[in-house]
């Protein structure tokens, strides 16, 4: 087993319904979902950081910076991403030649884990197990399947992440 960091940056997974806007948000106080997520899969050794809380819609590059330093600076191998779907492919490709030697999977979710019926969880625990077994690099894993950064992309029309 290898040591895991999980970088949160927001998107879908860690969202709630607001009853005042009928919308989806950040939780008000800024928590993420993601420790729930762990233990309730008996998930104990990851290091969660939360680095943001913030729909990958509205990213930039000072954000995806900032998401290449976290990993820079993460003592761990291997680094697991939450980031909005929207956007996961950009990011990985602007972190591609950025992560040196570490094995770097982003994940995320189509329906907040705070609503039944979520992928989220399966998504995290896919990425956490494929950290741990891939070679060095950027990687996406969404619905089941792994993508290298390059071939990391949405597909809109049926809400889900093709090859």
């Amino acid at each position: 087993m290898k040591d895991l960091r999980i970088l949160v940056t927001g998107g879908t997974i860690d969202k709630v319904h607001d009853p005042r806007t009928e919308g989806l948000s950040f939780s008000p106080d800024g928590a993420t979902h993601l420790p729930e997520m762990l233990r309730i899969a008996r998930c104990h050794f990851p290091v969660v950081q939360l680095l943001m809380l913030k729909d990958s819609l509205y990213f930039d590059d000072a954000d995806r910076a900032a998401i290449a330093k976290a990993v820079a600076d993460a003592p761990e191998p291997c680094v697991v991403i939450t980031h909005g779907t929207g956007t996961m492919g950009e990011t990985a490709r602007f972190l591609a030649p950025r992560v040196g030697d570490k094995t770097v999977v982003l994940t995320g979710a189509m329906r907040p884990f705070s609503l039944y019926t979520s992928d989220g969880e399966f998504n995290l625990g896919g990425a956490v197990v494929a950290a741990q077994m891939l070679e060095p690099g950027v990687w996406g894993v969404m619905n089941g399947r792994v993508f290298a950064a390059d071939a990391l992309n949405k597909n809109v029309e049926q809400g889900r992440f093709d090859a």
